[in-house]
């Protein structure tokens, strides 16, 4: 269990990394969009905020996930951005569904996995 942990965490930690830096230093072209995909990102972009606050979020809990440190708070502060990711593709672009999925299905992983850690917080006093 220990070693599928450690992959789970370090591959998204990786995917977060990767995403978020090509973004935020404009490493790679952005393919032409269309439709409701290029309206959701120019909703986006227009903010002048969100989507630097997302990618920096994205950055600090790839980190994280990478470093092995913080993995139960960044889990939890990803969350909110791991099910944008999947209903983003599930209602306006469904090519990348399968990523949405692997990442909920890795983050819930990694909420059991650190299960233990996450009991105090819901219990009541």
């Amino acid at each position: 269990m220990k070693i599928a942990v450690i992959a789970v965490r370090t591959l998204m930690g990786a995917l977060f990394l990767f995403a978020s830096i090509v973004v935020l230093f404009n490493l790679v072209q952005q393919p032409e969009q269309t439709g409701n995909v290029k309206l959701f990102m120019d909703g986006m972009i227009a903010t002048g905020y969100l989507l630097p606050l997302i990618k920096t979020t994205e950055l600090v809990c790839g980190i994280a996930f990478v470093s092995g440190f913080f993995v139960p708070l960044a889990s939890v502060i990803i969350s909110p951005i791991i099910i944008n990711i999947f209903l983003f593709h599930l209602f306006v672009d469904t090519s990348g569904l399968g990523v949405g999925i692997a990442l909920v299905c890795a983050n819930i992983f990694l909420a059991y996995s650190n299960w233990d850690k996450y009991k105090p917080l819901i219990q009541a006093k």
